[in-house]
């Protein structure tokens, strides 16, 4: 008989980017371990900020996708820049979980993403009332990443707030998932007796099979592909980057600098930036079969934080252009992923693409056969969620 775990995310396919596709993955994995996985999210509505078609009207929907559960609870979706709006948006999948989570059986094992700090807390909070197991699983550090995006002021009422709720939840958590070593180390020092554990969010893309033939001539494709958020500060790529003129930069997404980002290219139209807007993940990942290097910018360090698309990226053998310093950077250094600027260092980044611009198609393949073979032996997600099965984590 297969054992039961709950999963609570803020995203869940069909939502697009980063966060609904680890959780994604995460429920994948463990269904092929045996588990039956049920999913708790809002109603599809991310990066848009208004509901898909299929969930309109909608106050609970209940849905079966690849055979794991999946109940879509109600919330008004905002992606306003107001931050009340904001908050009421969190408040209100915050209102439809707790209800949820009261009056609905679930399982005794309860996987809790984090962030929404807020969300977590009450999760948490309702889950511990109800003697669960509760694995939380933290992807960035809130409130400390909100004030290295300036998003909060330091010792404010607000960010005192959150560090209360966010050391609640460590406290009172049975077992810590964190995705990177510097979200681990600051977990620990609050909670230096809590069972942690790494638990990076590699992808799934199966047996990458490249046709790698050098084509002398072509522009060099470089591509940023995600959230066009202010923490990754694309905007101010598309102000300040240099482009040589062999190179081509092509960007696929969605998010709060969109229009800001397609404003700006049409006051500076520039010959080789291309903006292609969001498309679906393997639509995506069939454009990019002809690209050459992955630009993954963080608009500041952030500590904690290593963006799940070097590994997404180094596993379909794109070399990365990394512009955000920390973690990140080291596993790209140590594992030969690619090359390194310090986030806000536009010199530098610069310089960086000089160097890529006068590299020649048959050494660029021979990076992305590298890069590719290092990956799949290095960020293997099958073999990482055995590892913590076998230690009791879930």
């Amino acid at each position: 008989m297969k054992e039961n775990i709950a999963i609570i995310s803020n995203y869940y396919p069909p939502e697009k980017g980063a966060a609904a596709n680890r959780i994604e993955q995460l429920a994948l994995q463990l269904q092929a371990n045996g588990y039956a996985v049920q999913v708790i999210c809002p109603l599809g509505n991310y990066p848009y900020g208004r509901l898909f078609a299929a969930y309109k009207g909608k106050f609970h929907v209940a849905e079966n996708q690849n055979d794991i559960g999946v109940s879509r609870l109600w919330i008004y979706p905002s992606v306003s820049k107001n931050k009340l709006i904001r908050l009421f948006s969190v408040l209100s999948f915050v209102l439809s979980l707790s209800l949820y989570l009261c009056f609905k059986k679930t399982p005794h094992k309860v996987i809790v993403q984090s962030p929404p700090l807020l969300l977590s807390f009450v999760s948490v909070a309702l889950l511990r009332l109800k003697n669960k197991k509760i694995i939380l699983n933290v992807s960035d550090l809130w409130p400390l990443a909100a004030i290295e995006l300036q998003a909060l002021k330091p010792n404010s009422i607000s960010h005192r707030f959150a560090q209360k709720m966010e050391q609640y939840i460590y406290r009172n958590a049975t077992v810590i998932l964190g995705q990177s070593e510097e979200i681990l180390s600051h977990i620990r020092g609050i909670v230096p007796a809590k069972s942690t554990y790494l638990y990076r969010n590699y992808p799934n893309h199966g047996p990458q099979n490249l046709n790698l033939q050098p084509q002398e001539l072509q522009p060099i494709k470089l591509f940023y592909a995600g959230l066009l958020g202010v923490a990754q500060g694309v905007l101010e790529l598309c102000q300040k980057l240099e482009l040589p003129a062999n190179m081509e930069l092509h960007l696929f997404g969605d998010g709060a600098e969109k229009d800001a980002i397609q404003s700006e290219l049409a006051k500076n139209p520039r010959a080789n930036w291309h903006f292609h807007g969001m498309l679906d993940r393997n639509e995506l990942h069939q454009q990019l079969q002809s690209f050459d290097v992955a630009l993954i910018p963080l608009k500041t360090r952030i500590y904690g934080s290593v963006p799940s698309k070097i590994f997404e990226y180094s596993a379909l053998g794109f070399p990365a252009l990394y512009f955000g310093g920390g973690e990140g950077a080291d596993l790209v250094n140590q594992h030969r992923l690619g090359w390194v600027a310090n986030a806000g260092d536009y010199d530098e980044i610069n310089e960086k693409l000089i160097e890529i611009a006068a590299l020649s198609s048959a050494k660029l393949n021979q990076m992305k056969e590298g890069v590719l073979n290092r990956s799949q032996t290095l960020f293997d997600v099958s073999k990482q969620a055995e590892e913590l099965i076998e230690k009791g984590v879930f």
